[in-house]
């Protein structure tokens, strides 16, 4: 389950009224997926998309909410593959309501109910899992807008 507050290797967008926190291993493509779900947000695919943390994010639970921020040293810096390190607008402080895992070795087609869920910082939150080489962003952007046969 972990601590309450925690300090981890991920990277955060909001996306919409919530945040999506994406981790996964170093140079599985965290956040290549920020960027495109930001560019989504641009492109009217998502109602809203700003980055929160890149690379590394403090999570807290506040009142059974898991509350995503930027480390201060990185808040308003992305990496983007081929340009470096980039400043953008983001948001200091946000509510998490999607865990995507990237190379999840338990990423099924039809995932088990215990695979769709991760409890973080004692907050259980929804989770995606997804397979090595599989495209990620259109998936997460079906996870943010399509609701689960029986929801």
């Amino acid at each position: 389950m972990g601590p309450a507050n925690a300090t981890i290797h991920a990277t955060a967008v909001l996306t919409g009224a919530k945040a999506t926190l994406i981790r996964g291993p170093s140079g599985s493509g965290k956040s290549q997926l920020a960027w495109g779900l930001i560019e989504a947000g641009m492109q009217g695919l998502l109602p809203f998309a700003r980055l929160v943390a890149d690379d590394r994010v403090l999570l807290e639970n506040r009142s059974g909410h898991l509350i995503v921020r930027p480390a201060r040293e990185l808040a308003g810096a992305i990496e983007i593959r081929g340009l470096g390190i980039r400043r953008t607008e983001f948001e200091p402080v946000a509510v998490v309501g999607l865990v995507v895992d990237l190379d999840a070795n338990d990423a099924e087609r039809l995932p088990e109910q215990e695979a769709t869920a991760v409890v973080l910082s004692g907050v259980r939150v929804p989770r995606l899992a997804v397979a090595a080489g599989m495209p990620a962003l259109p998936l997460v952007i079906a996870a943010l807008h399509i609701p689960l046969v029986g929801d």
